[in-house]
């Protein structure tokens, strides 16, 4: 049996909700993961076809091929990724910034920014995502920068739930999605799915008929997923609408031309190896 990695983000709603609901049929087994938990069982073999950070692909693209017109990308705000700090993100250098340890791409993205938009090195310290870890300050207090990603970062910035109350808001919050479209005027592709170049390519392409037939689904049904993103999370209805709405699930050729400078702006820094996109052929 295939087995087809999944992120339980309310940002891959989309794509696996009518697979969830039994609409569209799975020929494999679904495994929940972070992103990074992901990016690591296709590098191990674990996962045959995956959503995986788009850093992933670039670091080991050998390994892999991608599934076409299928990632996540934003052309704007993503708000699912975002820096809170209580001083500009230009006053950085030299002090602490916890990123994520769940998304490799994200933070890549961060350090690019910091180098060639902000212009200074903060210090990197991996941490955890969660709005838990951002409670306990005195008001006022000092506390370091935070890149925060998915179901909290949304939550967060969207202030709309009882957990996301008690922090004391950050008087600065940057969204990297936004960031790189001032920077680049470029759309930001976050992930990509991909096959293991292991996997006969019969089983591949059965996996990616079934995710393209349920991200259809789920695009014509953005509605009822921000309903379940509510109930997940305690984020506004009208939040969860704007956030999945403002997402865009396929591999166009401006997601493209954004994939593939963000790989060039990474190669230049010697972050990835140089190398080419590959797809899976077509049936």
């Amino acid at each position: 049996m295939t087995r087809v990695g999944r992120i339980p983000y309310v940002n891959c709603y989309p794509v696996y909700g009518a697979i969830d609901r039994g609409i569209v049929p799975l020929d494999g087994t679904l495994v929940d993961g972070v992103p990074s938990a992901l990016n690591h069982g296709m590098a191990a073999g674990t996962l045959d076809v995956s959503v995986v950070s788009a850093v992933e692909y670039a670091r080991d693209a050998h390994r892999y091929l991608l599934l076409p017109d299928l990632a996540i990308s934003c052309d704007g705000p993503v708000r699912s990724v975002l820096l809170f700090s209580d001083v500009p993100a230009e006053s950085l250098g030299g002090r602490r910034v916890i990123v994520s340890r769940s998304s490799m791409t994200s933070v890549a993205l961060l350090e690019l920014l910091f180098e060639h938009v902000w212009r200074c090195r903060p210090e990197f310290v991996a941490g955890d995502a969660e709005i838990s870890d951002l409670t306990g300050f005195e008001r006022g207090g000092a506390r370091p920068a935070r890149l925060i990603i998915g179901d909290a970062a949304l939550l967060l910035g969207s202030g709309s739930a009882p957990a996301a109350s008690a922090v004391e808001p950050f008087r600065h919050v940057y969204d990297l999605g936004a960031e790189w479209k001032v920077w680049t005027g470029q759309p930001f592709v976050f992930a990509v799915w991909v096959a293991s170049r292991a996997l006969p390519v019969s089983a591949a392409l059965r996996v990616h008929a079934s995710l393209i037939e349920s991200r259809d689904w789920g695009l014509a049904h953005l509605p009822t997923l921000a309903r379940q993103a509510h109930d997940a999370t305690g984020v506004s209805l009208a939040a969860c609408e704007q956030y999945l709405s403002g997402l865009d699930y396929g591999l166009s050729y401006p997601h493209l031309a954004g994939l593939t400078e963000f790989f060039r702006r990474l190669v230049s820094a010697g972050r990835v190896p140089d190398g080419t996109l590959a797809f899976l052929p077509a049936a």
